[in-house]
C-alpha cells in the first residue's frame, strides 16, 4: 500500500514536469527548476541540506543547490521520482512519511497555484486526517513569528492554537488549506478568516513557516 509521502512525491513529480522548468511557483523568486533542484538537494545532500534550517550552513546549500539547478531539467524530475538513494534516511519508510508528506504536499500546490488556470484539489479525509495531525504537531512552530494571536480551526470545530496572544486571528479552513496558510502562503489558501481587521491585515503579511 502505497504512503502519502509516495503519493506525493509522483504528483510534485509530474506537476513539475507539466509545468516546465521555468514556470513560476510560489517560493519566492524560484522557478519549477529551482524548486526541483531543492527537493533533490533536500534528499540526496546531507552535507548541504542541514542551511535550511541552520543560518551559518545557507550559503554552502545556496551554492550547491545552484549546482543541481544547472541538471538537465528532466534528471531532475527523474531523481524526485526514483526517491533518495538507499543510504539516505529518507529512504525509510516512517521518515519518509514523517518528513516528506507535508513537504511535498505544499511544494505540489506551490507549483499547481502559482499558473493562472489552478483548481483546487480535494483531499480524500484520510490524507486530510493526515494532515490535521501534522499541523497539530507543529503549529506552535509555524506560527511562532505571527504578530498576534492565531488559531487554526477545521470546519467541524476542531482546533489548534498556532500562536498565542491578542488579539486573536482565527482562520478556518480544511486541513490542506490551513497547511498551506500556516507554512506562509496565506494569499492562496481557501480559508475564512475573523478577528480584528488590522490583526488580519498583520496575519496576512506575516512570515509564518519554518
Amino acid at each position: 500500500m502505497s504512503t502519502h509521502a509516495k503519493r506525493e512525491r509522483l504528483l510534485l513529480a509530474d506537476l513539475l514536469e507539466s509545468a516546465g522548468p521555468e514556470a513560476p511557483t510560489l517560493c519566492e523568486n524560484w522557478t519549477a527548476r529551482d524548486l526541483a533542484a531543492h527537493v533533490v538537494v533536500r534528499e540526496r545532500r546531507a552535507d548541504a541540506a542541514g542551511g535550511i534550517l541552520v543560518k551559518p550552513l545557507a550559503a554552502r546549500l545556496e551554492r550547491v543547490q545552484a549546482e543541481f539547478a544547472e541538471k538537465p531539467y528532466e534528471e531532475l524530475i527523474q531523481l524526485i521520482r526514483t526517491g533518495p538513494p538507499r543510504m539516505s534516511p529518507f529512504s525509510l519508510k516512517q521518515i519518509d512519511e514523517a518528513s516528506n508528506t507535508v513537504e511535498f504536499y505544499v511544494h505540489a500546490e506551490d507549483v499547481r497555484r502559482a499558473q493562472p488556470d489552478w483548481a483546487a484539489r480535494e483531499l480524500d479525509p484520510v490524507f486530510a486526517d493526515a494532515l490535521w495531525a501534522r499541523l497539530e504537531r507543529a503549529a506552535r512552530v509555524l506560527g511562532r513569528k505571527s504578530p498576534v494571536g492565531l488559531v487554526l480551526r477545521r470546519p467541524d470545530g476542531r482546533t489548534v492554537v498556532a500562536h498565542r496572544g491578542a488579539p486573536v486571528v482565527t482562520v478556518v479552513g480544511e486541513p490542506g488549506e490551513l497547511t498551506l496558510f500556516a507554512f506562509g502562503r496565506q494569499a492562496v489558501a481557501d480559508v475564512e478568516l475573523d478577528g480584528d481587521k488590522e490583526a488580519i491585515a498583520q496575519v496576512m503579511e506575516a512570515k509564518l513557516g519554518v
